[in-house]
């Protein structure tokens, strides 16, 4: 799995115009499931994201996480994070999870973080969505579980 974790003053998803899901501070997550993903995946992504610490404590460091400070989560699927683009101009998506398996996992990945107590707000799986948000920092990292 493959995962984009933004640091966020707030952010929204909306589907023709109307709001399917926001949060007020926290982390939006672009969420990526590859074929030879699994649920032993999606729950360490979640713990990882859960427990990440770089918020700001009274020091300015960045060393708390969404439980400190009240955070929450915008979960958005993003197939287009194994796009190949070695060759041409046109990715390839074929490194993608055919569409049912991504959402299984997907909806796993949500539903771990809330048994993790994290308030999660989410987009539509396989919508066409549009994502607003204000990046605090900049704050931006990224997972992907074949490295881990």
């Amino acid at each position: 799995m493959r995962a984009v974790v933004q640091r966020s003053l707030e952010a929204k998803v909306t589907i023709a115009g109307q709001t399917v899901g926001a949060i007020d501070h926290g982390f939006v997550v672009l969420l990526g499931v590859g074929p030879e993903d699994t649920s032993a995946d999606s729950d360490y992504l979640a713990e990882k994201i859960s427990k990440l610490r770089v918020f700001s404590d009274d020091d300015g460091k960045m060393n708390l996480a969404l439980a400190d400070v009240g955070g929450q989560v915008l979960s958005i699927s993003q197939f287009t994070l194994y796009a190949d683009t070695r060759h041409g101009n046109r990715p390839s998506f074929t490194g993608a999870a055919k569409p049912a398996f991504g959402e299984q996992l997907y909806d796993a990945f949500n539903a771990k973080l809330r048994d993790l107590g994290v308030t999660v707000a989410t987009g539509e799986f396989g919508g066409d969505m549009q994502v607003s948000l204000t990046n605090d920092g900049p704050v931006t990292i990224l997972f992907d579980t074949e490295a881990k």
